[in-house]
C-alpha cells in the first residue's frame, strides 16, 4: 500500500508501549507506507515545552516520523513551526506494526539525537536501557537494541547517513 498522493492521507494514531503499558498516543497524519518503511506527520504533542538542553520541543514544531516493520528503530525528523531543521530524534524501538488506524511502537529506552548541523550526535538513556531488565528478561530484544543504536549512532555520524536512510 502506498499513500504518497495528498487524496490518500489518512489519520491515524501512534501508541507508543513502553513496559507494556501505552506511555503516549497521539494523532499523525499517515503520508506513505511501501510494506516496510512507515511514515507519518505529527504536530509536537507534549503540553507545553520540553528542554532537554541540547533540543527544545514546542507547540508548533513538525515532527516527520520514520517507522519500519523490519528495523529496530524509528527516526523523527523535527522541524520548528517556521519550517527549520532542529534535528532526528531517534528512538531504538521492536519493528513497527500498522493495524488499521493505529501505529503501534513498543519503546525500547534506548534514543539518540543528532542536531541539524551534526556537531552533535548524543547516546540517550542508557541508563534507563540497562535498568529495565530487557537483557535479563528477553536478551534477543536487549542486543537487537544495542544493535540498532550502534546503527542509528553510525548513520548519524556519516555524511548525509539519517538523510540517505529517509530519502
Amino acid at each position: 500500500m502506498s499513500a504518497n498522493s495528498a487524496d490518500r492521507v489518512r489519520p491515524l494514531e501512534v501508541v507508543l508501549v513502553k513496559a507494556g503499558r501505552t506511555k503516549i498516543r497521539y494523532g499523525a497524519e499517515l503520508l506513505s507506507d511501501d510494506g516496510t518503511r512507515i511514515t507519518v506527520r505529527a504536530p509536537w504533542s507534549g503540553a507545553g515545552v520540553r528542554d532537554f538542553g541540547f533540543v527544545r520541543f514546542e507547540p508548533g514544531d513538525v515532527f516527520t516520523e520514520y517507522y519500519w516493520r523490519d528495523r529496530w528503530y524509528a527516526v523523527k525528523e523535527v522541524r520548528d513551526a517556521g519550517g527549520a531543521l532542529k534535528g532526528w530524534y531517534c528512538d531504538v524501538t521492536r519493528p513497527a506494526t500498522l493495524s488499521g488506524a493505529e501505529l503501534v511502537v513498543e519503546d525500547l529506552d534506548l534514543d539518540l539525537w543528532r542536531s541539524a548541523d551534526g556537531s552533535d550526535v548524543r547516546r540517550l538513556d542508557e541508563d534507563e536501557f540497562a535498568q529495565s531488565g530487557l537483557a535479563a528478561r528477553d536478551p534477543r530484544a536487549a542486543a537487537a537494541a544495542v544493535t540498532a543504536l550502534d546503527e542509528l549512532e553510525a548513520l548519524a555520524t556519516a555524511d548525509k547517513g539519517l538523510e540517505s536512510l529517509l530519502a
